[in-house]
């Protein structure tokens, strides 16, 4: 057995700490357990955990204030709102895990995606107020995209959603995409966990107008809606691989007036491709459901079908199966976020930023050239291939 002569700790900015084992043959050895190599960058201090006591009661007793103070504090950047959103964050995944084991029910996640005009934020109304009808609590998170210029975002999502925005049994909390890709932003995984925290049992993800590959919602829920228009496409947009292969329930929207025979068209042929693709699940075959949103006609139906595929999940063991895999995702997703930004602000790197930017500009260097340099200095002993 190698035994340890001596530990590194590598500083990095913002107070993370990285310790690096070696051996006493002088090579590096396997990382040491996490508890023995993560530290808090500062901690709390009594004030600062009384808010996060506060925060967390209110959770707990439904209050839609502290709900979504909670939600503002895991998208907050900066470094104590981090700490403190660390802590919250501990504590209602305890309670959520705690409330599983006793009363043996499950949340429902549905993420709902979709080109834009599909009618994403009528139908969700629609549904919604069906929910609430039915005395379930429902919570929408609405991602808005944000403008590239000067990071703003119009929210558009909640005044689309006037009715359902009135209704105490529904929480509504539009988002800012902040340019992060997939359609959703990075925080809305923990915000499903504070929406189920203060008893919301079934959380809506709305996207971002997406496109065939951004379905990066999937990896954060268990169902995965997809909203298309009719007489959008014909049969081939179906066939398209990447959004429609993770999608466990195809909706064609506007089934009413005029579009009616169109929708059921659109039905027929997306049925018809979805053969050609291989399930998401094993135990689920994808439908395809029309609905109108103006009239409501479908809803009930379809809230029927995702009450079967939620059912299903948990009866065969597959939606924790699903949620244990997706936090393994995320976690490498939070772990190439980190990178970049620890990248980005290391000393060595930061200094010749601008210098490799210009040369690529100027045509001096390839940009694969001058990512090399930097990398270099940021790790020296790095194998670029």
């Amino acid at each position: 057995m190698l035994k340890f002569s001596f530990y590194e700790v590598r500083k990095i900015p913002k107070g993370l700490n990285i310790l690096r084992c070696w051996s006493s043959s002088g090579s590096p050895y396997a990382a040491p357990k996490p508890h023995q190599i993560y530290q808090s960058p500062q901690e709390l201090n009594a004030q600062e955990k009384n808010v996060v006591d506060k925060l967390f009661n209110g959770l707990l007793s439904s209050n839609r204030a502290c709900l979504a103070q909670s939600i503002t504090l895991t998208e907050s950047t900066h470094p104590r709102k981090c700490l403190q959103a660390r802590l919250l964050l501990r504590k209602a995944l305890q309670h959520c895990k705690k409330c599983q084991e006793e009363n043996k029910s499950f949340n429902f996640r549905i993420g709902l995606s979709g080109p834009p005009g599909a009618g994403k934020s009528t139908f969700l109304e629609t549904l919604g107020k069906y929910l609430t009808s039915q005395g379930e609590k429902i919570a929408v998170l609405a991602v808005d995209p944000s403008s590239t210029t000067n990071g703003g975002s119009l929210m558009g999502d909640k005044t689309r959603m006037q009715e359902l925005s009135r209704d105490m049994n529904a929480f509504i909390r539009p988002s800012p995409s902040s340019g992060h890709l997939g359609g959703v932003t990075r925080s809305t995984n923990e915000a499903i966990i504070m929406c189920e925290t203060a008893g919301y049992r079934t959380v809506f993800v709305e996207t971002v107008g997406v496109g065939q590959s951004e379905y990066e919602v999937a990896d954060m829920v268990d169902m995965f809606v997809v909203l298309i228009p009719p007489a959008g496409g014909d049969e081939l947009q179906g066939l398209k691989r990447g959004i429609m292969e993770h999608s466990h329930l195809v909706v064609v929207n506007k089934a009413d007036g005029d579009l009616v025979q169109a929708a059921l068209r659109m039905q027929y042929e997306y049925t018809s491709s979805l053969k050609f693709m291989r399930p998401i699940s094993q135990n689920w075959k994808p439908k395809v459901m029309k609905v109108s949103s103006l009239t409501g006609e479908g809803i009930p139906e379809l809230w029927v079908v995702m009450q079967e595929f939620h059912q299903t999940m948990i009866k065969t063991g597959e939606l924790f199966e699903t949620r244990r895999k997706q936090q393994r995702v995320w976690m490498w997703n939070y772990i190439t976020q980190h990178i970049m930004q620890v990248f980005r602000e290391d000393p060595r790197v930061k200094s010749h930023i601008q210098e490799m930017e210009k040369n690529v500009e100027e045509g001096l260097m390839s940009a694969g050239q001058a990512a090399e340099i930097l990398l270099r200095r940021f790790v020296p002993d790095t194998v670029l291939s």
